[in-house]
C-alpha cells in the first residue's frame, strides 16, 4: 500500500466502512465473540515470530528477517481486532478494522482514557511499511538486505508488539 492510499483510508472513514461491510458480506471478515484463547494464541505466536526474526538477523537471512517482522505484527493485530470482536482472513481487511476500531475514531469517555494507548498515524504507517517489505522480501530475488534497517524494523515491531499488548491488558482491566 502507498503512502496516499493510506492517507485516503484514514481520511474517509466511510469508504473504510464500506469496505469492511463488502468483507463482512463475503465471510472474509467475521464477527465472533472475544476469545481469550485465540487472543493470547495470536500473541504468542507474535513473540515467537519476534524471536525467529533475532534468530535470522544472526544468521543473516534479512529477507526472512523482514517477513519475520511483518507476521509478528499481523499476528498481535489479529489479537487487537479479536477485542472488538472481529476476526479476519485477509491481511487488508485487518488493516480496515485497525483504521476503524483503533484510529483515533468515534472515541468513548473510556476511550479517551486509554488514549495515550492508542494507536496512531505512526503505528498505523509502521503496520502498512513492514507488510510492504515483507512483500519485497518474499517476492523479489533480492537477497542483501541491509543489517542496520532490518534491526530497525525488528526494533519497531517490539514496540508496535509492546503497544498492542497495552491496548489488550488495558481492555481486559476495564472489562473486568
Amino acid at each position: 500500500m502507498k503512502q496516499y492510499e493510506l492517507n485516503k483510508y484514514l481520511n474517509d472513514l466511510e469508504l473504510v466502512e464500506q469496505k469492511i461491510l463488502k468483507y463482512l458480506q463475503e465471510k472474509i471478515i467475521v464477527m465472533q465473540k472475544e476469545d481469550i484463547k485465540e487472543i493470547k494464541g495470536h500473541l504468542l505466536k507474535s513473540e515467537h515470530n519476534l524471536k525467529f526474526v533475532k534468530d535470522n538477523i544472526k544468521l543473516n537471512y534479512l529477507d526472512w528477517a523482514i517477513i519475520g517482522c511483518y507476521y509478528a505484527s499481523y499476528h498481535v493485530a489479529l489479537a487487537l481486532i479479536m477485542t472488538k470482536n472481529y476476526s479476519s482472513k485477509n491481511h487488508f481487511a485487518t488493516f480496515l478494522i485497525l483504521v476503524k476500531e483503533f484510529y483515533n475514531n468515534g472515541l468513548s469517555e473510556n476511550d479517551f482514557k486509554m488514549l495515550a494507548h492508542l494507536l496512531d498515524y505512526q503505528d498505523i504507517l509502521f503496520y502498512v511499511e513492514s507488510k510492504n517489505k515483507r512483500e519485497d522480501a518474499a517476492y523479489s530475488t533480492k537477497t542483501k538486505y541491509n543489517k542496520q534497517e532490518v534491526e530497525q524494523l525488528r526494533m519497531k515491531s517490539a514496540l508496535f508488539i509492546s503497544k498492542i499488548k497495552l491496548i489488550i491488558e488495558d481492555k481486559n482491566l476495564n472489562h473486568n
